[in-house]
């Protein structure tokens, strides 16, 4: 444990310590959230928490949602992997496309997507495919911009990677 572990919500009876899951995980502007666990630390990596047993969830910084899940290794791959995705966000416009024979621009992934946009008119569609079971999804919004539409189909490659629906087919 942590000298955190000593503050605030952990000395608070009626809230549960262990057996809290993360839904969601997100990142502030500046560290100036503190802690609703421990409300002793201010962070910019917040973790929602939430538990059966407590009525609201509770948004922390990495080492009290390793503690309340009881997996604190597990808590910093988490937040680890956040990073990256954003950082990989980042530079996603700046990477080479290539286009295809019809004049479209795509990509294809390291991790096994492949991602087009593509004009529909005045306005940009997008598709991501994983390559190995071909599962995809296709814009239903319209985008006003080319980059709009390749930061949309990221967004939508990320979530088809960690919810992985072609496995549940």
């Amino acid at each position: 444990m942590t000298e955190t572990t000593g503050t605030g919500k952990w000395t608070q009876a009626g809230v549960p310590h262990k057996g809290w899951t993360c839904i969601d995980i997100e990142e502030l502007e500046e560290q100036d959230h503190l802690c609703e666990m421990c409300e002793a630390r201010h962070i910019r990596f917040v973790h929602v928490m939430e538990h059966s047993d407590h009525g609201e969830t509770l948004r922390v910084g990495c080492v009290c949602a390793g503690h309340m899940e009881e997996d604190l290794v597990g808590a910093r791959k988490r937040e680890a992997g956040f990073k990256g995705e954003r950082n990989r966000r980042k530079r996603w416009l700046s990477r080479e496309w290539l286009v295809s024979s019809v004049g479209n621009e795509f990509l294809n992934t390291n991790d096994g997507f492949n991602v087009v946009v593509y004009p529909k008119g005045a306005i940009w569609g997008a598709r991501v495919q994983h390559r190995g079971s071909g599962y995809q999804r296709t814009s239903k919004l319209p985008y006003q911009t080319q980059d709009q539409a390749k930061l949309a189909a990221f967004d939508a490659m990320i979530g088809m990677k960690h919810s992985a629906p072609w496995i549940n087919r």
